[in-house]
Order: C-alpha cells, then sequence, then structure tokens
C-alpha cells in the first residue's frame, strides 16, 4: 500500500504539490489524473525517494522508499521509458538492472517475453520506436516481481493492440493482489481499466472516489427525445408536459430533445398522455472524459486561444475564375509574354560642376572679337607622327633546283 499524508514539495517561491494525503489499495487499479502541471509527476518522484518533500512524509508498506530493504525487489516503476543506455540490447540493458537487484538472469528473458520483445532482446534499443520503449520500461517495472508498481503514461506510443495488452495486463496484476497507481491522460483508457480515481489540480487534492461515484459526483444523466419530424404540433405539447412535470427540456442541433430532471418511465407516461409519438427516447450517461472535464475546468494553466489568422485570409476569386489562365482575360485566353529586357544598371549621379574662372589668353595677330570674348587663332591639327622607313631585308639566295646543275 503507498500512503502519502500532507505531502508538500516546493521548488523555490513555486509550490508543486501541497498537502496532498491519499491512500492507493491493493488489488485495485487506481488512477492517477490531472491536468498538466498539476504535480502528478512530482508526486510520484517523491514516492520513489527521487524528490525529497518540503513537507509531509509518503510510505510503501509502512517504510520510505529509501529504507525498504531491496527496493528493487518490492517496488517496480516506469517513469521514463528513455531511461536506458541507447548503446545497449534490450537484453543487455535488463541484464544489468538484474545483477543490481540480485535477480537472477532467467528472468531477463521471461520478462521479455510477457512485453513481446524476445525476437528484438538482441538489438540496441536506441533504434526502438517510441511503442518499443514503452514494452521495455514496462519490463524493467516488472524484472523484479514487485508488489508495488507504478506507471507513468504507460500506453504513451503504443498500437491499439499494445493499449489493450497493456490494459489486460494492469488488470491481471491488480487482480493478484498488487498495488497498481497509473498516471494516464487517456481519459477512454482509464474508464476501461481503473477501478479507483485520485485527482489532483494545481498540486492538491481534488477527488479520491470510485470511477463511478465519481462520474455520478460530477455529471449530470439525462434522456434524449425525438418526435416524428414535421409534427410541430407534438413536439410542442410534450415540451410542455415535461415541463409542467418538473423537467428541463433543452432543444438539440439534431432536433432531439434533452430532458433532464425525469426518469425514462416518467417521460414515456407524459408523453402518452400527450397522445405525441416517440421516435427515440434512450438515456445517456455522462462519460468519465465529460466529469474529469467538468471537475477540472478551473484547474487547467494552460488554455489555447483563438487563431486569429490576422493578415492570412486569402481573398475569394473573381466570379469565373478557373485554374489555368489569368484573371482579367477569357478563359483559354493567354496574354501575349512581353520581350524579355535585361535590367539595366543603375546610373549613378554625377557631381555637379563647378564653374571655373576663365583663363586669360593671348589675342594673337588677325585675331577678332566676338561678344566680347577674345577670340584665339584655330589650333593646326596635329600632323601624325612621322613613320619610319623599313629596315633593308638583305635578299635571299633563291632555292638552288637540280636542273639548274646542269
Amino acid at each position: 500500500m503507498i500512503e502519502a499524508v500532507g505531502l508538500t514539495k516546493s521548488y523555490g517561491a513555486r509550490t508543486a504539490v501541497y498537502n496532498l494525503t491519499f491512500r492507493v489499495q491493493p488489488g485495485k487499479v487506481t488512477g492517477f489524473l490531472g491536468p498538466n502541471g498539476a504535480g502528478k509527476s512530482t508526486t510520484m518522484r517523491m514516492i520513489l525517494g527521487l524528490d525529497h518533500p518540503t513537507g509531509g512524509s509518503v510510505t510503501i508498506g509502512g517504510y520510505p522508499y529509501r529504507q525498504l530493504p531491496n527496493a528493487p525487489r518490492q517496488v517496480g516503476a516506469l517513469l521514463d521509458a528513455n531511461a536506458k543506455h541507447g548503446g545497449r540490447s534490450a537484453r543487455a540493458h535488463l541484464l544489468c538492472l538484474a545483477q543490481l537487484s540480485g535477480i537472477p538472469a532467467r528472468r531477463v528473458d521471461e520478462v521479455l517475453g510477457v512485453v513481446g520483445l524476445s525476437e528484438v532482446a538482441r538489438r540496441r534499443s536506441k533504434a526502438f520506436s517510441l511503442g518499443m520503449g514503452q514494452r521495455l520500461g514496462i519490463a524493467a517495472a516488472l524484472l523484479g516481481d514487485p508488489q508495488v508498481l507504478l506507471f507513468d503514461e504507460p500506453v504513451n506510443g503504443l498500437d491499439p493492440e499494445g493499449i489493450l495488452w497493456v490494459r489486460n495486463l494492469m488488470r491481471r496484476l491488480a487482480a493478484e493482489g498488487r498495488t497498481v497507481f497509473v498516471s494516464s491522460h487517456l481519459m477512454s483508457e482509464m474508464a476501461q481499466t481503473a477501478d479507483h480515481l485520485i485527482v489532483i489540480g494545481r498540486g492538491q487534492l481534488m477527488a479520491d472516489l470510485p470511477v463511478r461515484d465519481f462520474i455520478a459526483a460530477n455529471s449530470t444523466d439525462f434522456a434524449r427525445v425525438r418526435t416524428p419530424d414535421g409534427d410541430e404540433a407534438a413536439r410542442e405539447a410534450l415540451v410542455k408536459a415535461l415541463g409542467d412535470a418538473g423537467g428541463q427540456v433543452h432543444p438539440e442541433a439534431d432536433g432531439a430533445l434533452k430532458v433532464v430532471g425525469l426518469p425514462l418511465p416518467r417521460i414515456s407516461d407524459l408523453a402518452h398522455e400527450a397522445d405525441t409519438r416517440l421516435w427515440e427516447l434512450s438515456p445517456h450517461q455522462a462519460s468519465l472524459e465529460e466529469a474529469y472535464m467538468r471537475m477540472t475546468q478551473g484547474a487547467v494553466d494552460f488554455r489555447s486561444t483563438a487563431d486569429q489568422r490576422a493578415g492570412l485570409v486569402q481573398q475569394a476569386p473573381a466570379p469565373g475564375y478557373a485554374p489555368g489562365h489569368t484573371p482579367g482575360y477569357a478563359p483559354g485566353y493567354a496574354p501575349p509574354q512581353q520581350p524579355y529586357v535585361p535590367p539595366q544598371p543603375p546610373v549613378q549621379a554625377q557631381p555637379p560642376v563647378q564653374p571655373q574662372a576663365p583663363v586669360p589668353a593671348q589675342r594673337a595677330a588677325g585675331a577678332t572679337m566676338a561678344l566680347g570674348v577674345p577670340a584665339l587663332p584655330p589650333t593646326p591639327p596635329a600632323s601624325p607622327p612621322p613613320v619610319a622607313a623599313p629596315a633593308d631585308i638583305p635578299e635571299q639566295p633563291a632555292p638552288s633546283r637540280p636542273e639548274d646543275a646542269r
């Protein structure tokens, strides 16, 4: 049995768990529920001696975990499926844990078969998928055949077959008289697995009840009633009769009526007295998820907001738009392609030309004045440079021919 009394844990100015008191009885699967950040993992770590409580105490079988003789043989836990050496095989990982706890090596092969990892026992665990890692973590928890088991999100990453296997495993372990403490966020799975629930919110206890009592205390049962379509007079007569009898009638989107506060036989009698035929009269019981959401809605720390999509809303296409043609042109018409014009380099601004003072020039003979500016004689064109005479090239004798020798 696990017993916590006034359990408190603070990290500086933040209190993760405050004055938590509960008992986990053997022979039952006890679900541990709460929103993210409620303190579930911190509580489990204090149960296993990994975190020291700021106040209060928690014991397993009357002893703190650190004082249990050979604790791995009495308590098995899965808190983190990644708590393994990735370079070791699954069998080597379990064999190391077995040798540290004095567990015979044959037990390693037994638990590998229980969790379905016998065929991959020699494979390195770093190549395991998330579901295979969860199976290996469960095998490590079962290694010492303990009487107390703690599991934190054991079905995370498992396929439907694996989830069903874990569910049956938990119930079988509890049927053997063991203490099974399971934390999960899957309400549908907890509804089928757990016998008892402990719910916390913001580090404080909110509920400690059997599953059925928890649902009954945090939900309202109602009946669904449906009258023939199109018969509005009969529908209104039934609504008036149900309201006069003390029932609360709420119309639903699909046309049915939600009736609260009246049992099904009474609704049937009232419909008969109002001479109204019924197409549907069915009870509705709230699920564990609905009851859980109703209880913990005020203890949720992380809430999402509506996505405004500011500036991301696209404009609807114009009427007549069809994919493959340019808007503004008739369908099937493609505008002519414009010739490609290479980009021109940017024109750099030239600095302004500063005016210079006129340079006085000597007036040549015969020069005239025009507009008050002394005229200068025209400059004769520059003569081309002299061309050097080619050097004398000595004449080469012509090649001799055989006929010349004669």
